[in-house]
């Protein structure tokens, strides 16, 4: 039976993957491969969010009546990386090495951190309470356009 933590916790691996591209090549000064690699990551996170936001959250703050707890601090934490993509975008639009790797920095530990609170906490916890659900709302997340 599928579960909410073995469909996105490896889409974290991925986000972080396509995100290391970018940041790399940035640090080696190649702007051009830097600016095709950028678009997949940011992309691919903001899909991330919204299939969090848009359908596991919801799922787990009905079943759980949890609307002040972990979805909050998660949802917080996607504007800050949200405000953080548009940061990253307009330096690497400006092909500002300092600002754009030291924006990376802090995304890199923000989303790290982030990362594990999901995997280790939230996963767990949807696993345990929409495990009935699981399925169909793992379809609904595939269904989210990215």
């Amino acid at each position: 039976m599928p579960t909410i933590s073995a469909f996105l916790a490896p889409d974290h691996q991925h986000c972080d993957t396509l995100f290391a591209a970018a940041e790399a090549a940035a640090a080696r000064g190649e702007w051009q491969a830097a600016a095709e690699a950028w678009p997949r990551f940011h992309d691919a996170l903001l899909h991330h969010f919204a299939m969090e936001e848009e359908v596991m959250f919801p799922a787990f703050e009905a079943r759980t009546g949890m609307t002040q707890g972990p979805t909050q601090i998660m949802r917080m934490e996607h504007r800050q990386m949200s405000d953080l993509l548009n940061q990253l975008s307009d330096a690497l639009a400006r092909q500002d090495a300092d600002a754009f790797l030291g924006d990376c920095e802090t995304l890199l530990i923000i989303m790290q951190q982030h990362n594990m609170k999901e995997e280790q906490m939230l996963y767990h916890m949807a696993d345990q309470v929409l495990a009935g659900e699981a399925e169909d709302l793992i379809g609904r997340m595939r269904a989210i356009s990215g």
